[in-house]
């Protein structure tokens, strides 16, 4: 360690149970975050203060207005801009600590990529928003020895659990089924920023534990807190259930089906998620097709493309977000009819 890098991290070095052995194993080692919102840019803004050494971050997602009441790197230019949230997390924690580095990847995590996207992680921070993705995490985590933390806030409650694959439970322990429709999302209950915030620190909190060594000092629970009623509590978690069809038995169904569809309606969004089959397309050129037809924007990670009623980014890897739709299939045809099959 430089004396440079000792003065940076000093304040955290005096802390006891990290230590400058603790700090070194931090500066040494790789954090994947899954998912760039609420709870995602904090854990790369707490990361990359904290001196983690190399941090992927994985999100499909553009930045929009609504999203600045609680996601912490983002600004009103990146909104305007429509900047991958990847993307403009990874430019704003560049100029936090430029030490460190950050990858960010624009991508929608699947059975398909998420090896690859976790590939060389020490631990995977979940800041995700549905138990879908979520127990893709878990199987993959579980397969492959990988520690992560699950969190989760909505309203002004939060919850989060440290698993670590062979010690504590998983997350289909506890959570065998994913909540029923109707249960309570950011769309519809609404979210305090200070909710993800609190859960988001308390993930990073035992990440560093994790990445540091500390693995002893991490608890098996699950943490529930209510930061409207000042209500917190914790629920001790067991060892793995050996009839745990994941952690027990290591059956990993969703790792065996492959990729998703190549359409899916966006929860909440009155969007919908479409794959396109030509692989990477090229912005320029189908910018300068569009411009005739209605107006193009466009960054060096994506194009937005407006006619009303409908609003469409295009991701170089052909994939596209298309909003002012919900019915799948009309929204394949828009795909096809400005960009391609």
């Amino acid at each position: 360690m430089s004396p440079e890098e000792y003065e940076r991290y000093s304040r955290q070095i005096l802390f006891g149970p990290l230590g400058e052995e603790g700090q070194r194993r931090l500066m040494g080692s790789r954090a994947a975050v899954a998912g760039c919102g609420a709870l995602g840019t904090f854990h790369v803004a707490a990361l990359a203060r904290a001196g983690v050494g190399e941090i992927v971050i994985i999100d499909r997602d553009y930045v929009e207005p609504s999203n600045l009441q609680r996601q912490w790197l983002f600004d009103e230019r990146d909104a305007e801009l429509g900047m991958p949230k990847a993307a403009a997390a990874a430019e704003k924690v560049r100029a936090l600590n430029s030490s460190i580095r950050v990858e960010p990847r624009i991508a929608d995590l699947s059975a398909d990529n998420a090896a690859k996207l976790f590939e060389g992680a020490d631990v995977i921070l979940d800041g995700t928003d549905n138990f879908e993705t979520r127990y893709l995490i878990n199987e993959l985590a579980v397969r492959d020895g990988l520690p992560w933390v699950y969190g989760a806030a909505v309203g002004s409650y939060g919850a989060t659990m440290p698993i670590l694959p062979g010690r504590t439970a998983c997350l289909a322990c506890l959570f065998p089924e994913a909540p029923g429709a109707g249960a309570p999302t950011c769309d519809t209950a609404g979210i305090l920023n200070v909710a993800a915030a609190a859960v988001a620190a308390l993930q990073v909190a035992d990440a560093i534990k994790i990445l540091s060594g500390a693995t002893d000092a991490v608890q098996a629970r699950l943490l529930s807190l209510d930061v409207w009623s000042g209500d917190p509590r914790s629920i001790r978690t067991q060892k793995p259930d050996p009839d745990c069809p994941v952690c027990g038995k290591r059956e990993f169904p969703r790792l065996a089906e492959g990729g998703r569809g190549r359409v899916a309606a966006l929860c909440g969004r009155d969007a919908v998620q479409v794959f396109g089959s030509g692989g990477s397309v090229d912005l320029a050129a189908l910018a300068a097709s569009l411009e005739p037809l209605g107006e193009v924007r466009r960054n060096e990670y994506a194009l937005r493309f407006v006619k009303p009623p409908h609003e469409m980014t295009i991701f170089e890897d052909g994939r596209a977000i298309i909003k002012g739709v919900q019915d799948v299939a009309a929204a394949r045809s828009l795909y096809a009819r400005y960009v391609g099959s």
